[in-house]
């Protein structure tokens, strides 16, 4: 039987394509969270459908993630998947034919398509939430980023995230607005050594900060990068409480969940090992942490992690938001859904699926 309380401040991740012990007593530690699967959790919808279940027969309160955005970044691609294009090809086509409204609008609808197709396919397999859209500006720099930017214009990527959060919403899933305030710049890849962006706040505002700005409330979550702004602080942006606290929650009056990058990354080793870390994210103004792929670093989180009661309950409060609002249609259902087929319509005019 499922227990239910509020959800942590610890998203982790599990083993297999099937929970074992060892999942289950993570997921039922009171500070865990959420799941966030990849794809080796990932072997056919019926299978992820049974995973996804039994994760909320253990726990009903956890947030099923799941990193899916599209292009390279796809978790689930077969058995049925919609394999949806990397968000630089919206881009593209919003400039078809040079700058137009006709081009724009076209765009939009895509966009908002992609949205509603990623939603509702995971949905129907019982994930809730997918960490989309990455609103880094594409400035030909960044190879981990590349073509998963919207384009290098602030506006075209404010715009087209919009569109794509409404399909999201139509979907019944929230977003999340990543890496902030942008990880276009830095060239290095936060996975594997410690990104360092050079620019002035004011260079930082005027770009990359934007589509935080402009998208406002419609932003439900966000997830800083591991990324050093040197001009602005000593401390990567996930770990810093002048870019979440001071910018992000002052300045932008953002309300939302603030969501750490994966502790294991190697962005992440400036801020000390994993409990030191996600103890500064959480102080910084970070909801909830990530821990990936290093069973052995949930464990000790897990058992080491101390949250204030008054932290753990207003980020609590805040998760809750993310959970979707209803019940979804099964996959069966979905295929004769008029308005998925609309949108996957869409997509296959377009020619940006078969």
């Amino acid at each position: 039987m499922a227990t239910k309380s509020n959800p942590g401040p610890i998203i982790l991740d599990v083993e297999g394509l099937t929970l074992n012990k060892h999942d289950i007593r993570r997921i039922k530690n009171p500070l865990t969270g959420g799941v966030i699967l990849f794809g080796r959790n990932f072997q056919s919808r019926k299978q992820l459908t049974a995973l996804t279940k039994s994760i909320k027969q253990v726990r009903s309160d956890i947030l099923i993630c799941i990193d899916h955005e599209g292009g390279r970044v796809q978790r689930c691609k077969v058995d049925g998947f919609t394999h949806l294009p990397a968000m630089q090809r919206l881009g593209d086509l919003w400039m078809r034919n040079g700058v137009g409204a006709s081009s724009a609008i076209t765009a939009m609808k895509v966009a908002t398509a992609c949205g509603y197709v990623l939603a509702t396919e995971l949905r129907a397999c019982g994930v809730d939430f997918s960490f989309t859209p990455v609103l880094d500006l594409d400035f030909g720099r960044s190879g981990v980023i590349g073509d998963r930017s919207f384009h290098r214009n602030p506006e075209i990527v404010y715009v087209l995230a919009k569109s794509l959060n409404e399909g999201l919403r139509l979907g019944d899933m929230a977003n999340c607005g990543k890496h902030f305030p942008g990880h276009g710049w830095a060239e290095a890849d936060s996975h594997v050594a410690i990104p360092k962006d050079e620019r002035s706040l004011k260079s930082i505002e005027n770009d990359d900060l934007k589509p935080y700005e402009w998208l406002d409330i419609s932003l439900a979550s966000v997830m800083p990068a591991h990324v050093i702004y040197s001009k602005v602080d000593a401390l990567p942006a996930g770990f810093s409480s002048i870019w979440l606290q001071t910018i992000l929650r002052q300045k932008l009056k953002f309300s939302g969940v603030i969501f750490s990058d994966d502790l294991s990354m190697e962005g992440a080793s400036v801020a000390g090992d994993v409990v030191q870390g996600a103890q500064l994210a959480l102080k910084a103004g970070c909801d909830a942490v990530l821990i990936c792929n290093r069973p052995d670093l949930a464990d000790r989180l897990l058992s080491e992690l101390s949250v204030a009661p008054k932290k753990f309950m207003e980020s609590s409060m805040r998760l809750k938001k993310l959970f979707p609002k209803g019940e979804s249609q099964s996959w069966d259902e979905l295929q004769k859904d008029a308005e998925y087929l609309q949108a996957k319509n869409i997509l296959i005019e377009m020619g940006f699926v078969r």
